[in-house]
């Protein structure tokens, strides 16, 4: 007797599913706007699987430096990991778009450029046993200065801070003098006189507190670098298909959710620049035209220096409008 009653309870009982783990690298600070973004996309996972998949958010190069997370991925040390698409150049020209100047001038141009570039990262990205979940970019790169320019002529016999060959490039084609300055030895450069300009956010502006001999910053838009999230396939695949639909579904609303959140805290930082005395203005119609210019001119260039498969990027971005 006591044992038909144990089978009839076994027989109700709820079905009780192994919960699978992952772990996500990323080599942001948790007060990040895109680990927030990450930590709320793994949250809503595990709500939308109903517990069956757990993803860990490991922040600030915890378990991996940035530039180690996505071979860690592909070789399955973790399942999932963000870094920002321009570490993936090497072995990806194509991730390297998102550091063309002057091409991607708007929100509206880095996500017509993301729509176009996704498919052909996901080729890549497969190869290596990867898929991208989704991107999101970062506030756009402005202009910060200490006296006002009008155009390229006032940039002649100023200093330039530069910190990778194509800033360098940008200064000299300005006639500015490249100072190859890290972002944390900026205002000591400044104070000392050695710096006249920079390009950077104005969310690292705002970051590295810059005011003071700054006076100036304008919205030149240079770039809308992006970071990307990718898992491992095998990983993605061995999960049920109610749980792959529950992570392509957080993805999906992450991406949406991280690019309102780029935008909005563009917003805060460029009204955080001018509540500490930076003046806040567009480029003048001549300096904004001298940058496209040199838009087409790095444009140009870096689909010689890519081959071919760069025009399957930049023909429909710039016919597609």
């Amino acid at each position: 007797m006591k044992n038909m009653v144990l089978l009839a309870a076994l027989a109700v009982a709820p079905v009780v599913h192994a919960q699978t783990q992952w772990k996500l690298a990323t080599g942001y600070r948790a007060e990040s706007f895109h680990t927030r973004n990450v930590v709320q996309f793994a949250q809503d996972v595990e709500r939308a699987s109903a517990g069956a998949l757990r993803i860990e958010v490991h922040a600030n190069n915890a378990l991996f430096k940035l530039g180690e997370i996505p071979q860690a991925v592909q070789d399955g040390k973790a399942q999932a990991g963000e870094t920002i698409m321009t570490s993936l150049v090497r072995e990806i020209p194509l991730a390297g778009a998102d550091s063309v100047p002057f091409v991607v001038r708007s929100y509206a141009d880095a996500r017509r450029m993301w729509d176009v570039q996704r498919p052909l990262i996901e080729v890549h990205m497969a190869r290596k046993g990867l898929k991208a979940l989704y991107a999101v970019p970062w506030p756009p790169q402005g202009l910060f200065t200490t006296a006002s320019v009008r155009s390229s002529v006032d940039f002649k016999g100023t200093r330039m801070r530069t910190y990778n060959p194509g800033t360098v490039r940008i200064a000299e084609l300005l006639g500015a003098t490249p100072v190859d300055v890290p972002m944390v030895e900026v205002n000591q450069a400044l104070a000392a006189g050695k710096l006249d300009s920079m390009i950077t956010s104005a969310l690292t502006g705002v970051e590295n507190q810059v005011w003071g001999q700054i006076k100036q910053y304008y919205g030149i838009n240079a770039w809308f670098p992006k970071n990307i999230v990718f898992v491992n396939q095998q990983a993605f695949d061995a999960l049920p298909a109610p749980v792959r639909q529950a992570v392509s579904q957080a993805a999906a609303e992450a991406e949406k959710r991280g690019w309102t959140m780029s935008a909005a805290v563009a917003e805060e930082s460029v009204t955080e620049l001018q509540r500490k005395g930076i003046k806040v203005e567009p480029p003048s119609a001549v300096l904004d035209t001298e940058l496209k210019r040199l838009g087409e001119r790095f444009s140009r260039e870096w689909v010689r220096s890519v081959g071919s498969e760069a025009n399957q990027l930049f023909i429909p971005y710039y016919t597609q409008r």
